[in-house]
């Protein structure tokens, strides 16, 4: 069992911070500032997820200096740079294939989800990959007009629609045999990964859970990360689990 943490970004929307910062290294809170990916990993270790590959890229000398071997999260830390960006699932051609499945994340991301449960989730339905899934809204700011066959003849008229979307949380637990999808230094986008998965006719699930979860992508989202975690840090650090939880090499 495995975590693998993809931390290659270069964060384009969140600049002029990350001119200086990769995004996982970007702080929440304010009284006792903690970089995004030092929040991933204490959780990670907290699931039980105790040997982490941080796959990273863009200021790699940054994150390899602050997070060290790990020790201080309680996980076992290894790396693996990009030369050249690869996508969101690009990075794992450069990771030898589990043993068996990994957990795979995004190193951007805030969330309260039990990776545990969902890796149990996983396992119990002998998925070939498994998403983790969050509702969403997406509210449309303007009147929407809808046509029919003649454009120029109104068939319906929506003032400011919601529409509501299960999205993808960043968060994925991927089975060995996706690896044989991937050729060796190959750009490649996770949507892509798992499409290709399920046409060849490969099991995809889809895991749900209660819980917060927020992509810190764009300035917006960064400044409510900041007031939730600052707000409810407990909720996201917590306190360590049960030895059930405790699934890495050494136990």
């Amino acid at each position: 069992m495995r975590a693998i943490l993809l931390a290659g970004g270069k964060g384009t929307r969140l600049r002029p911070y990350t001119h200086v910062l990769p995004k996982p290294l970007m702080p929440l809170g304010e009284a006792d500032p903690m970089p995004i990916i030092e929040v991933v990993l204490r959780q990670l270790g907290r699931f039980g997820f105790r040997d982490v590959t941080i796959v990273t890229g863009y200021l790699t000398e940054l994150i390899e200096t602050f997070c060290g071997d790990g020790k201080r999260f309680g996980v076992r830390l290894d790396y693996c740079r990009e030369t050249t960006p690869l996508g969101t699932a690009g990075g794992l051609t450069l990771i030898e294939p589990p043993r068996e499945s990994a957990l795979v994340i995004n190193g951007d991301i805030l969330t309260t989800l039990d990776y545990h449960a969902m890796y149990e989730f996983h396992t119990n339905r002998s998925a070939s990959a498994t998403i983790a899934s969050y509702p969403r809204e997406v509210r449309i700011d303007f009147g929407v007009l809808q046509f029919g066959d003649d454009p120029h003849i109104l068939a319906g008229y929506q003032e400011k629609p919601e529409y509501r979307f299960q999205v993808s949380m960043g968060v994925y637990i991927l089975h060995p045999e996706a690896w044989s999808f991937l050729k060796p230094g190959q750009a490649i986008g996770m949507p892509e990964l798992l499409e290709t998965m399920r046409g060849s006719g490969r099991a995809i699930h889809c895991y749900r859970q209660e819980c917060y979860w927020l992509d810190i992508g764009r300035h917006d989202d960064y400044d409510t990360a900041n007031s939730i975690f600052e707000a409810r840090r407990g909720a996201f650090l917590g306190t360590p689990l049960p030895p059930k939880y405790k699934i890495g090499r050494d136990q």
